[in-house]
């Protein structure tokens, strides 16, 4: 079924109430059941969405997305909601009451733009997210606020906002996942077009968007949430140039200053692991001169340094053991230390984890951390555990 409308009768609420919280074991008899008083093609429709729902959980906290409504593309596209409340939370501090959303997709952009007071139109082309969106509106008490539209967004007018907001389609259904910005639907140069026409604006793209595509004049800014990055955001009508990592929660925001890379030094006592964003956003630099550290090898974005250091854009690890990478020594050294739980990191390196710990078999009642990786050149795998005083 790929009409929410029948979803949306009392009929359907009152079967999605039933349905809420099935067991994916259970589905065939409930289904089942419900078939002997409900259409076939409307308990399989409440199924799915039940289904969609618990996936959105995870977005959108159990409470929201129990009430929702969403496309499959829609779970797995959609802003997670801590980071759009953060987005949210800046437009307001910009002084933003009103924001075009372009590309709206199920509204959950939208959603947090309302709750933070400011008046939206949600646009979308497509006739099934768009209603979605509009039940989700209704769903968590925010229509006052929140006004969809079906539209194709290269046609709004945009006149008369605060701010622009879009988030550009970046998956393809040939094609999966799409890498060059102008490949976007719609493309970037576009939708940095629409944002020269407002006082602000903020574009979401993928992270790992080369740095020299970002546009001049854009802030550029990566965003992860619970050591994950979530996505990147171009900033306009703010601090033209600037580079930022944030981390939820928090947040915390690390901005750049244009430091030279750091210098290689010999492996401490202590190795750091930056935050994604940190890194995605090519701000190690500035980490290891908080830290006092430095590089393991110029390519690699390992930190080390000789002091435990505060800091919240980093894992700190402490390392007992450098030896050059030789599966067998560090069988040998884990069957010594009896370590049965192994965390295996690796950057810099081919062999996959999985690979290695199927070799190295760790049998016994201690952990470890192995990091595979490259020590000025050299293939190396460094041995130790999480710091005892994890920086606050």
């Amino acid at each position: 079924m790929n009409d929410l409308a029948p979803l949306l009768t009392p009929e359907g609420r009152a079967l999605l109430d039933e349905v809420r919280g099935t067991a994916p074991a259970d589905e065939l008899a409930v289904a089942t059941r419900l078939r002997r008083e409900h259409p076939a093609e409307l308990v399989s429709a409440a199924l799915g969405q039940a289904r969609l729902r618990q996936r959105a959980a995870a977005k959108f906290g159990a409470e929201d997305a129990g009430r929702m409504f969403f496309t499959p593309n829609g779970v797995e596209q959609s802003t997670r909601a801590s980071v759009a409340a953060y987005r949210a939370r800046r437009l307001t501090e910009l002084g933003v009451t009103s924001v075009a959303d372009l590309c709206c997709g199920i509204g959950g952009d939208a959603i947090a733009l309302a709750r933070a007071g400011i008046r939206v139109l949600a646009v979308d082309r497509d006739p099934l997210t768009v209603a979605a969106a509009r039940a989700n509106a209704e769903a968590l008490g925010l229509t006052d606020l929140f006004e969809v539209r079906e539209a194709d967004v290269t046609e709004v007018d945009t006149a008369g906002y605060d701010a622009v907001f879009v988030d550009p389609a970046r998956r393809s259904s040939k094609r999966g996942r799409i890498f060059d910005p102008e490949a976007y639907s719609p493309p970037l140069s576009w939708a940095v077009g629409a944002a020269s026409k407002a006082p602000h604006a903020a574009l979401k793209i993928a992270p790992g968007i080369p740095h020299e595509a970002i546009p001049a004049g854009a802030e550029a800014e990566w965003i992860s949430d619970g050591g994950d990055v979530k996505e990147a955001v171009l900033w306009f009508g703010t601090e033209p140039g600037a580079v930022r990592a944030t981390l939820l929660p928090g947040p915390r925001t690390l901005l750049g200053r244009g430091l030279p890379d750091p210098a290689v030094r010999p492996v401490g006592r202590y190795l750091y692991e930056p935050d994604g964003a940190v890194i995605r956003a090519h701000l190690v630099a500035e980490v290891a001169e908080e830290l006092a550290g430095g590089l393991v090898d110029p390519t690699i974005a390992y930190i080390t340094a000789d002091d435990l250091r505060p800091t919240p854009y980093a894992t700190a690890y402490e390392i007992t053991d450098r030896l050059p990478f030789n599966v067998k020594k560090l069988k040998a050294l884990l069957r010594e230390r009896e370590v049965g739980i192994l965390t295996v990191k690796k950057r810099g390196s081919a062999v996959e984890p999985e690979e290695l710990r199927k070799k190295v078999r760790p049998q016994g009642p201690n952990s470890a951390t192995v990091f595979l990786t490259r020590v000025a050149g050299a293939p190396t795998m460094l041995l130790g555990h999480p710091a005892r005083a994890q920086p606050a």
